[in-house]
């Protein structure tokens, strides 16, 4: 292999490089700053309501579901939603309460799961962190595409990364007595 084509090759794969790093940095930041604050979600109130305790943890005593939808929807219904945005039910038998977690607003109730008593109405901003960070904010097609695009964009700047650094150090062994 001679000086020029090694050098050619490390030149091409620089652009390559840098164009490629330029181009997902913007997903990288995203996710990076998202990511600081997902790791920090369960410690700091604001971006998730931290969970209540109910009264009693025996599960005989747990009402329904369709019981805990109905108190958590009353709850909410000066912000416009109703049952049928309730996303998903959680209940936290450690603590005896389930969380109501609606899709439209990333709104959640923590009810009592014995007595029915409404403990929390907070808005989860971590929900919509978590979109954020995976694109699924923008669309499930996005989400798939750029996490691929990312993930791709990642491993080939590492191979022309250590090829930038390894590239130019052959090249000096050629010229030495190669």
């Amino acid at each position: 292999m001679s000086t020029r084509s090694v050098a050619k090759s490390v030149r091409g794969y620089r652009k390559i490089h840098r164009y490629l790093g330029l181009s997902i940095s913007i997903l990288l930041i995203t996710s990076a700053i998202t990511g600081i604050l997902l790791g920090w979600k369960k410690n700091v109130d604001l971006l998730q309501p931290p969970t209540q305790k109910g009264e009693q943890l025996d599960y005989a005593q747990y009402q329904p579901v369709e019981s805990l939808a109905n108190v958590a929807a009353s709850a909410v219904d000066s912000l416009g939603l109703d049952r049928t945005n309730i996303d998903r039910v959680e209940y936290r038998p450690t603590k005896g309460i389930a969380k109501v977690i609606f899709d439209t607003g990333s709104w959640e109730v923590q009810v009592d799961a014995t007595n029915l008593k409404v403990l929390s109405v907070a808005k989860r901003h971590s929900d919509w962190i978590e979109r954020l960070h995976d694109g699924s904010i923008i669309s499930d097609l996005f989400k798939l595409v750029s996490m691929n695009f990312l993930g791709f964009g990642l491993l080939f700047l590492i191979v022309t990364g250590i090829w930038l650094w390894w590239g130019p150090k052959k090249i000096r062994a050629i010229k030495k007595g190669g």
